[in-house]
């Protein structure tokens, strides 16, 4: 599909979903707009062993920390390696395991884990991990895994050859780990709590805290900057989740967004949200491409039977081209579809999009943020 013919659709989409009105502006829930402070996530590590492979573990002369950490390991079990012992290894891998304690975890409960080989091992298909204990960033134990990986890759090789799908040094253990120790989760203090937006955007916390006081009555919340909300909860602590239980399912209407522009420079993708505007402008749009093409042409002698030889001599043709690139007047617009089809006017490639976009900014034309990734 031609550039011209997605700007197209996307003009007819955007042109579509601003006819609808109030779906675009629906009311969202504050859960979905701010999150409790205090109830987060803790990163979890471990360092383990993954065995039971069928001969594609790590190799012991390359990776000495998977020997090494066998060896540990048999002493704590009572066998002990003798000192020098070269251990033929092919169905051990060593790995680096991963999780996240969320909030109001308590011990018993079970996490899912990623399991990463940090060696030079083929494949983890099969392995079981033996029990790894999972530290936080404190250097205290949180959680201990063990199990069955479950692999998504597949791969096989014969003769020289091989092949492969997705990776195979990677896996995940649903139920691998189980809580050991919480990690104490306050959510209120003297009765205040505090929500956290997820964008900073003073309008939308300004809608946060008229609809909390419309809840619950004049002063129980405050913003204390664009993104923290300060709430006046109950003292007791017992009634802090009916509290916010309530105050989560309360719908606020989210304030217009910033203009923006993000280009992809890389892709060459560029997305635009609605309140992007420009203003009348001229715009010359044209390109220079220059075509080198290369061919062989044979040359033989005048006269037969003399001492000439038949050689092959390159010729190369080079030729310069110009496009059309007259001057296209880009009239004032206040709505997105507009601007789509003031853009698909100039019939420019994603790639030229971009310097386009960038010198309408520069002229003062484009009325957002440009931002580029």
């Amino acid at each position: 599909m031609s550039w011209n013919r997605i700007l197209a659709c996307l003009s007819s989409i955007l042109l579509s979903a601003m006819l609808a009105g109030p779906a675009a502006a629906a009311p969202e829930r504050i859960k979905d707009l701010a999150n409790v402070q205090g109830a987060r996530g803790n990163p979890l590590i471990g360092y383990g062993l993954v065995v039971g492979l069928d001969g594609s573990g790590d190799q012991v002369r390359q990776t000495p920390f998977t020997q090494q950490s066998l060896t540990n390991m048999l002493s704590q079990l009572g066998i002990t390696v003798p000192p020098g012992t070269n251990m033929q290894l092919k169905n051990v891998a060593a790995v680096m395991v991963t999780t996240t304690l969320p909030a109001f975890a308590r011990p018993g409960q079970t996490l899912d884990v990623v399991v990463s080989s940090m060696g030079n091992a083929k494949s983890l298909r099969g392995g079981t991990l033996l029990m790894t204990p999972l530290k936080g960033v404190d250097g205290q134990v949180y959680a201990i895994a063990q199990g069955n990986m479950l692999v998504g890759g597949a791969g096989a090789s014969a003769g020289g050859s091989s092949v492969q799908v997705n990776q195979l040094n990677g896996g995940r253990i649903s139920n691998g780990a189980i809580v050991e120790r919480p990690v104490p989760t306050m959510l209120a203090q003297d009765g205040l709590i505090h929500l956290e937006m997820m964008d900073s955007d003073f309008g939308t916390t300004q809608n946060v805290v008229n609809a909390i006081n419309q809840r619950f009555g004049s002063g129980a919340a405050q913003a204390l900057d664009g993104r923290l909300v300060q709430i006046r909860g109950p003292l007791d602590p017992s009634a802090v989740p009916a509290f916010l239980s309530q105050l989560e399912n309360i719908e606020v209407r989210r304030a217009p967004a910033v203009a923006k522009v993000i280009i992809n420079a890389r892709t060459g993708s560029v997305v635009m949200n609605r309140n992007v505007t420009i203003d009348e402008a001229a715009v010359a749009h044209g390109n220079i491409s220059v075509v080198i093409n290369r061919s062989a042409a044979v040359s033989q002698p005048d006269t037969p039977f003399t001492d000439g030889q038949t050689v092959v001599v390159p010729q190369t043709e080079i030729s310069m081209r110009q496009e059309g690139g007259g001057l296209q007047l880009v009239k004032t617009s206040t709505r997105l579809s507009d601007v789509v089809n003031a853009l698909n006017a100039l019939g420019a490639t994603p790639q030229d999009l971009l310097s386009i976009l960038q010198a309408m900014q520069t002229a003062g034309a484009l009325r957002a943020e440009l931002e580029i990734i």
